[in-house]
């Protein structure tokens, strides 16, 4: 073997590539911009793969979804069914629900690629919410990363209207269901209801275009939003450098991580066989959405038990919770049970993420750059309300399905429906109480861990008979992490007047942010002080009971009296 090392563009095939590539170079100058990104560091932690995998699973949506058009056919025309499924042999029904049927039976592998897109449509929207989350939870998206926080909140809206489109299209009994619960919705809007309606449906529902009009924004018009929307959501990440833990080494103005060539390229492509693989296992082993079990759509008809898929069901949930609230006048009848909890619940769920952000700012007045992530038991009251949004839409989602519920526990549903209610109100004030009041505590365990050392589990007797358990001081990198978070701002009450004595200007808009930054930082722990740390040093040290001599890679014993591993 040669030790020799030879330069890429003098081997036979750089040689030959180097013509093409500089041509390019000279016109368009990617040398630069190639070098410099693919040098990009990324960040280790696992929590960032919940971005990669909505990445990878539109991916797979947009593969399996180009195999399912050649075969699908996008038309309301009635045909007559005349293909191998036998029990609907001589039925009628649209040209859309036997393509379904035909590539369900007749397409090889056609039913399993149904299957992988419309399991990935549901892990799509599923890993964007818990990216989302995560971003939310950890305070990602403060400045300078509030437009992107606002491309990601466009994303996730396309990405459930793009899958209830998609579950539209096979035009059966359960997802014409579905399309008749959206037309309920639009009708509802006052005075122009009736008219969106026409113009959407092309007629009174159903019409016979909606079914072509979804297919076009199903596969054209919402993916090329999506995709724009990707594009700049990476372009803004590559741009602003990727956030990280807070930890040893890290601060504000780097990033410590591998960089994008070769690793983080090498470990994102695997990933993507890893999502797409478990995509191709569930749908090989769970089925979904079987349509021959629903038949077609008959706007007579509605489909027993029916549920939409789990994204959509927190709107239909609330519709089913609101009382049967109309009134009459104008000469409309204007529908508020069903446009307030339908259009208003969405709506206000996504003007508040949307606005969220620059709400927080306002109330901490904080306008600095944020590149470090924010443990969420440091934002106590922001992770409780987290926690309570969670909540509400679960309460949300579950009384969509109440009558499953109560069908299959023998609950009664009215009584069911009440608590869903009261539930809705009730319980995400409760998860708010309690999600803080645990943030809150955690944050005393840190403060105490950092001032009086971690548990050994070695337990000491005194010459008086007393019995305490040895302590030994975190090692230096843990103390820096737990304690690599700002300070508490000193709240103070807004002037009443100026140095005049005249009513100070905007002093109702002051007390209100003052009345809410008291809210935001209630009960929160600051971190200990340098002095404290020095002082609690002083004490592990010279302190009965609290030697050092055990060493920073001492992390207790076990039951069994055997040190723990580091």
């Amino acid at each position: 073997m040669s030790d020799t090392y030879t330069d890429v563009e003098k081997t036979p095939i750089g040689k030959k590539a180097a013509g093409p590539v500089g041509w390019l170079d000279d016109r368009l100058g990617l040398a630069g911009v190639a070098k410099k990104n693919l040098r990009k560091v990324f960040p280790e932690h696992w929590s960032f793969m919940l971005g990669e995998i909505a990445l990878w699973s539109f991916v797979v949506l947009l593969l399996s979804g180009v195999f399912l058009t050649f075969w699908f056919q996008p038309s309301m025309a009635e045909v007559v069914y005349d293909g191998s499924y036998g029990p609907m042999k001589g039925l009628e029904m649209s040209a859309a629900y036997e393509s379904t049927l035909h590539i369900s039976f007749d397409i090889r592998g056609g039913l399993l690629m149904r299957q992988i897109h419309h399991w990935a449509a549901a892990l799509f929207v599923a890993s964007m919410i818990a990216h989302m989350l995560r971003v939310f939870f950890t305070g990602a998206y403060r400045k300078p990363r509030e437009i992107n926080w606002l491309i990601g909140v466009g994303l996730l809206s396309l990405g459930m209207v793009n899958g209830f489109t998609g579950y539209s299209l096979p035009d059966d009994l359960l997802s014409g269901t579905g399309l008749r619960f959206v037309d309920g919705m639009i009708r509802s809007v006052p005075i122009v209801g009736s008219y969106l309606e026409f113009f959407i449906f092309g007629d009174e529902f159903p019409g016979d275009v909606i079914i072509p009009r979804l297919y076009m924004a199903h596969i054209l018009l919402i993916p090329a939003l999506l995709l724009g929307l990707i594009a700049a959501h990476m372009l803004l990440l590559v741009y602003h450098k990727h956030t990280q833990w807070p930890g040893p080494g890290r601060t504000e103005k780097n990033v410590v991580g591998y960089p994008m060539l070769p690793v983080y390229a090498a470990k994102a492509g695997g990933f993507f066989f890893v999502v797409f693989g478990f995509t191709a296992l569930m749908s090989a082993l769970i089925q979904i959405n079987p349509v021959w079990a629903y038949g077609p759509y008959n706007p007579s008809e509605v489909t027993a038990g029916s549920q939409p898929d789990w994204y959509m069901g927190f709107s239909e949930g609330l519709v089913r919770l609101m009382p049967a609230w109309e009134s009459t006048f104008l000469g409309y009848t204007w529908s508020w049970n069903v446009f307030i909890p339908g259009v208003g619940g969405l709506g206000l769920l996504f003007t508040s993420l949307a606005l969220w952000p620059f709400i927080e700012r306002w109330i901490t007045g904080d306008d600095r750059e944020h590149h470090l992530l924010e443990r969420p038991r440091n934002a106590p009251t922001r992770t409780a309300l987290g926690v309570a949004g969670m909540t509400a839409f679960g309460v949300g989602w579950a009384a969509g399905g109440n009558d499953i519920i109560a069908t299959q526990f023998g609950l009664d549903i009215f009584t069911l429906t009440w608590i869903f209610r009261f539930g809705f109100f009730l319980f995400p004030v409760i998860a708010f109480i309690i999600t803080r009041r645990i943030c809150i505590g955690l944050q005393h365990q840190d403060t105490a861990k950092v001032l009086h050392g971690y548990e050994t589990g070695i337990i000491e007797r005194t010459p008086d008979g007393g019995y305490s358990e040895r302590h030994a001081p975190l090692p230096v990198a843990q103390q820096f992490t737990l304690t690599s978070h700002d300070r508490l701002p000193q709240l103070e009450a807004p002037a009443e007047t100026d140095e005049n004595g005249v009513a100070a200007p905007n002093g109702r808009k002051a007390k209100l942010r003052a009345r809410a930054r008291r809210f935001y930082y209630h009960g929160a722990v600051d971190k200990p002080t340098a002095e404290d740390v020095e002082h609690a040093e002083d004490h592990l040290g010279d302190h009965d009971g609290h030697p050092v001599a055990l060493g920073d890679d001492f992390h207790g014993v076990s039951e069994t009296g055997i040190p723990r591993s580091h």
